[in-house]
């Protein structure tokens, strides 16, 4: 198998970082990484990070920044830091809350090297077997976001903001510009893809991955300011990428 490696953005995740898991994980699936970039946290979550590290040397390394900047920046500067090894076929990132688990980077890479993707995003789908878990409230909103991000992306995505894709480690470049937004980076990305490659080939190369288990976990960072300025950073977007 080709290596992997998972990009783990954090912030003040000290209550909420499941060790025990990636422990197993690390354990079980020898040739995935794990780089943890640690934005500028200000709980203890730095120095839990450093310990694990320590106890895992050589499968996973932690990557700070100075200050917060933003779930976007951490994301894409703990990418860039992947892809500098120049030892991976694929880079992905995955939340920290494990809102999807970890064992469901393997079912992403079945996709990846069985249907020769170049990206895999996650889409929390309620279908029958499958466990998605998730607030009412939030499936309507995310509904509703869904649609105008395909309308910008002239896509048919159902589900651009779940926190677990991978990516070819051919596509580097998508990471060398700073994002615009620090939530909506996901559009980003594909505007990008799309930009690069045109509608034909990004309907070709990348995958939705309906993810098998799912479940909202408390203590989201995205909080209802974030919320009130969707619309503008999608007008952002709109202007830029089309």
């Amino acid at each position: 198998m080709q290596k992997v490696c998972i990009i783990v953005p954090c912030y003040n995740e000290a209550k909420r970082l499941k060790l025990a898991a990636f422990h197993d994980f690390l354990l079980h699936q020898e040739q995935i990484d794990i780089l943890f970039s640690n934005d500028g946290s200000t709980d203890e979550t730095g120095e839990i990070l450093e310990k694990f590290v320590k106890e895992h040397q050589g499968r996973s390394t932690l990557f700070s920044l100075k200050q917060n900047s933003g779930k976007a920046e951490a994301v894409r500067q703990g990418m860039n830091e992947a892809f500098k090894k120049n030892s991976y076929a694929y880079v992905g990132f995955w939340d920290a809350d494990l809102a999807t688990p970890l064992e469901e980077v393997m079912h992403f890479l079945g996709y990846l090297n069985h249907d020769n993707k170049k990206i895999a995003i996650g889409s929390r789908i309620k279908r029958l077997g499958s466990t998605v878990s998730r607030k009412r409230s939030r499936h309507l909103l995310g509904r509703v976001f869904s649609t105008f991000a395909s309308l910008i992306l002239k896509l048919p995505v159902y589900d651009t903001q779940c926190g677990a894709k991978i990516f070819s480690s051919e596509l580097s470049f998508l990471f060398e510009e700073e994002f615009i937004t620090s939530w909506l980076f996901d559009i980003e990305l594909l505007a990008r893809f799309r930009n690069k490659y045109g509608i034909k080939n990004t309907l070709n190369e990348i995958v939705e991955v309906p993810v098998r288990v799912w479940e909202e976990v408390e203590g989201s960072k995205l909080k209802l300011k974030h919320l009130l300025k969707v619309p503008v950073e999608l007008m952002a977007i709109n202007r830029k990428y089309n």
